[in-house]
């Protein structure tokens, strides 16, 4: 792992961040996406928190400082920090099978199925139940009573396909029944208090419907799953589901990946030990993932070296982070001490989504002095 770089270290220049801010307004002038929010951290350093465009095209509500975003997939590395503070806190071990703290979880050959399965998509269960629909999501009994019928589809760890929903679901019941306070409580209370992540949530508390970006479908053909529908319902946004319902604003974002890179610390709150996130960004499988058809690197809940996170200019498994489905990404670079969040709300399929985002990684990386 890299030697964590001093904060007074800090550089970035002033003429290629404003090249990054020129180029943020001009994916939102060119009509790539209504409205955007973008931070950068360098060394646990905020250097750059921007805004811009349109939250609601039917109304005209302006992107502004309060305004938050849908994370989809970008939500999974926070729920995965979760589960790493049990971890940490000596609650529960990677190798654990899940059904050693939730039993009925192994039904349906999910016996074997360990943590560290999970966390790297390679449990064997990655279809979200057909017979789950979005309007049974608030009703955590249904959800838990699914997951625990899911049926394996291949021997746990013995390939690697996403779980879209599934993995969200499943450490939000773990961590419950480990800890014993409901994951959207959990959450809130040991990640986004301690960081000062003043706008994130798991479970959306419904007087805040109104600071939320509406979800906005650039292709028609870019969402055959019908997700962008489906998470931009308020009633979606209120329930638990980690996988990819997170709200949040980009600085917020952001600012899990400073932490991230800064080794579990931020601004005086120490979140996670740093041998903890080392463990957690390890390399855990690689190859073609099975459900994506396209080749990926995995840690615990984490992607490596995605080319959405820009080029590194040290070792490439030294960025990490995680995208979220035709919208956004957040990564951080032990290398670059860089730590990254955009979010747009402009949702398209991955060949206009991610030169999108690779071209904004690009440029603050190429920001950096």
């Amino acid at each position: 792992m890299a030697t964590l770089s001093a904060p007074d270290t800090v550089s970035m220049d002033p003429n290629k961040l404003q090249q990054v801010t020129g180029l943020f307004n001009q994916q939102i002038e060119s009509g790539l996406h209504p409205g955007a929010g973008l931070a950068v951290y360098r060394y646990g350093r905020l250097v750059l928190d921007i805004n811009g465009g349109t939250a609601d095209t039917k109304t005209g509500r302006p992107v502004d400082d309060e305004t938050m975003f849908v994370l989809f997939s970008s939500t999974k590395p926070l729920a995965a920090s979760c589960v790493y503070m049990l971890k940490e806190r000596g609650r529960l071990d990677w190798d654990d099978p899940v059904a050693k703290h939730w039993p009925e979880f192994a039904a349906n050959g999910k016996g074997e199925v360990t943590v560290r399965h999970l966390l790297s998509h390679q449990g064997g269960f990655p279809e979200t139940p057909a017979d789950l629909p979005w309007t049974d999501w608030a009703d955590w009994s249904k959800v838990v009573r699914a997951m625990e019928q899911a049926p394996s589809k291949a021997p746990s760890g013995a390939v690697m396909a996403y779980h879209p929903i599934n993995y969200g679901w499943v450490i939000a019941e773990l961590v419950r029944r480990v800890d014993g306070r409901t994951f959207d409580k959990f959450i809130a209370q040991d990640l986004a208090a301690p960081l000062q992540m003043e706008n994130t949530y798991v479970g959306l508390p419904p007087e805040l419907d109104g600071r939320v970006s509406r979800l906005h479908l650039m292709e028609e053909d870019a969402d055959p799953n019908g997700y962008a529908d489906i998470f931009d319902r308020p009633e979606v946004h209120h329930v638990i589901c980690p996988g990819a319902n997170g709200i949040a604003t980009a600085g917020d974002l952001a600012r899990f990946y400073a932490m991230m890179e800064r080794r579990g610390s931020l601004d005086g709150a120490q979140v996670l030990r740093p041998e903890t996130v080392g463990e957690g960004v390890t390399l855990q499988v690689e190859g073609i993932d099975q459900s994506l058809d396209l080749f990926a690197q995995r840690s615990l809940g984490l992607a490596l070296a995605d080319e959405r996170m820009g080029k590194s200019t040290g070792t490439p498994l030294n960025t990490f982070g995680h995208g979220g489905a035709g919208t956004s990404i957040g990564w951080a670079d032990f290398d670059s001490g860089l730590a990254v969040g955009y979010i747009t709300n402009g949702y398209r399929g991955n060949d206009n989504n991610n030169p999108r985002l690779a071209a904004i990684s690009q440029a603050v990386r190429d920001a950096c002095v």
